[in-house]
């Protein structure tokens, strides 16, 4: 039963994860309740493991699209933009049932850089180009999280399954 609990948890986070909502916190959560629920020492590193991926793939989704932003020709301003206004735009978002926030952060990444660009260059087909490279950082960021997302729930279940078979 604790097995097909860590399982369901996992494909969960999975699902949570595209949506902008905390999917890998979830996993990291069920790995951590299943070692403590089913005793498994050698669970504690497995938890260590994916809480150290599940870290790392929040700092880089959080620093990505700022990077991209910059990438695209954008300022260091045009890059905090795109992170706060992804961070805003994901909080506004999040009335809207299921995808609001994951619309919100794409939309803010973009009008974040853009605006800010635009307060150093008034030349809006530069903010523009700007704001699109915000964008499309904002879809690998989620790409990479996925990822993360994927790798966390197949260290979890090959684990848990070793675990079962001992």
């Amino acid at each position: 039963m604790a097995l097909a609990l860590l399982a369901l948890a996992q494909v969960a986070g999975l699902i949570l994860v595209p949506l902008g909502l905390p999917g890998t916190w979830l996993q990291v959560a069920a790995i951590g309740a299943y070692a403590w629920a089913t005793h498994w020492r050698a669970g504690w590193w497995i938890f260590a493991l994916v809480l150290v991926i599940a870290l790392v793939a929040e700092a880089i989704e959080f620093m990505i699209g700022g990077r991209y932003a910059r990438k695209y020709g954008g300022s260091r301003r045009a890059g905090w933009g795109a992170i706060l206004g992804g961070l805003a735009g994901a909080l506004v978002g999040i009335p809207i049932p299921i995808v609001g926030s994951v619309i919100g952060a794409f939309v803010g990444a973009f009008v974040g850089a853009a605006v800010l660009e635009m307060t150093k260059n008034p030349e809006w087909r530069g903010a523009v180009r700007v704001g699109w490279g915000a964008f499309v950082g904002r879809i690998v960021a989620a790409a990479m999280k996925s990822a993360a997302s994927v790798i966390i729930g197949v260290v979890a279940v090959l684990a848990a399954l070793a675990r079962a078979a001992a």
